[in-house]
């Protein structure tokens, strides 16, 4: 490593996986919203704007660990899908 340099540099695979997972947790993250803005006409017990922080921190971290874990398999296809185009550029 270089001095002054921040990071290593990575390989563009590795780059390719984390784009993959990245996107997928924001996938999950918008499906969460979606699903929690359904109203069903309850009346919620615990509520307010602490609550709906709450859920919606719950719901980013519970996107970060399924993608990384690759709980959906979006990440693995959008990774099969791209990979073809990462192996040509590196060429």
């Amino acid at each position: 490593m270089q001095a002054g340099s921040l990071a290593a540099p990575t390989a563009p695979r590795e780059d390719l996986r984390k784009a993959a997972e990245a996107f997928e947790a924001i996938f999950l993250r918008q499906l969460l919203a979606s699903a929690r803005a359904s109203d069903f006409g309850g009346e919620d017990l615990f509520g307010g704007p602490g609550l709906e922080q709450f859920e919606a921190m719950r719901d980013e971290h519970f996107a970060e660990i399924a993608s990384q874990q690759s709980t959906f398999g979006l990440a693995d296809a959008i990774e099969r899908q791209l990979s073809a185009f990462v192996q040509q550029g590196s060429e």
